[in-house]
């Protein structure tokens, strides 16, 4: 990639402000000041600017601890969205939701730059566990958790089989290997119950780090990214 691109998409200045630090001789690749915008550089090369080093690692994937009231969106005129928690860094690099959590849902949402990847989480194909626990206004019951198990039926589609487990008498684990619009919501709902407050604990072998508050994000582990690409059928190699 071109030196000028890489700085940009790594969310240093434009393309233009790059090219003029470029020429200012302010940056060096592998420890060579390099005054070439157009300059390729190698995947493994060392970039500094100002003679600090960069992480020039294009691929990025995270998790984010997505807080209610946050739409799971890449921009919005009215609302916040989950693109607004992160430094405007990651939004250049391409870094993008693996799907959706409703505006008032909370928990675990996974962002990254692989779009086959993100595919590959979300499709049933790949039959990738999604693990929420759900409050009710009403008492789960065995009733539930078969109907569940059976897959219910909406009024646009049937649900492929899901898992309840009941933790409280209003609150349920739920796994799911679907997510469509307002899915689990619309299976209690289908059982005569309101979904109170909704949360994403996991995502496949991804959980939720215990450590992070509501509007928290971090990069993933190595293990944690190779855990999840070969839970989508893929390696990262």
């Amino acid at each position: 990639m071109r030196l000028d691109k890489l700085l940009s998409n790594l969310g240093v200045s434009s393309r233009s402000a790059c090219r003029d630090l470029i020429r200012k001789g302010r940056v060096s690749v592998n420890g060579s000041v390099c005054r070439d915008g157009a300059f390729h550089v190698p995947d493994d090369a060392e970039v500094a600017l100002d003679g600090k080093k960069m992480d020039t690692r294009v691929e990025r994937h995270l998790m984010l601890y997505k807080p209610a009231g946050c739409l799971t969106a890449a921009e919005d005129k009215s609302s916040k969205t989950v693109m607004d928690l992160l430094p405007n860094q990651y939004r250049t690099l391409g870094c993008m939701p693996v799907g959706r959590l409703d505006k008032d849902t909370t928990g675990l949402l996974i962002l990254t730059t692989d779009g086959d990847l993100a595919h590959r989480l979300i499709t049933p194909r790949y039959h990738v566990d999604k693990v929420y626990f759900a409050r009710v206004d009403e008492p789960l019951t065995k009733e539930d958790e078969t109907a569940f198990s059976q897959g219910i039926e909406l009024k646009d589609f049937t649900c492929m089989p899901a898992r309840l487990e009941r933790v409280e008498d209003t609150l349920g684990k739920v796994t799911v290997q679907e997510g469509k619009y307002h899915q689990v919501k619309r299976m209690f709902g289908a059982r005569g119950k309101r979904v109170l407050q909704l949360h994403r604990a996991s995502f496949g072998t991804l959980v939720l780090d215990e450590q992070m508050q509501p509007g928290d994000f971090r990069e993933l582990t190595e293990k944690e990214t190779t855990a999840l690409y070969r839970a989508a059928g893929k390696t990262n190699e």
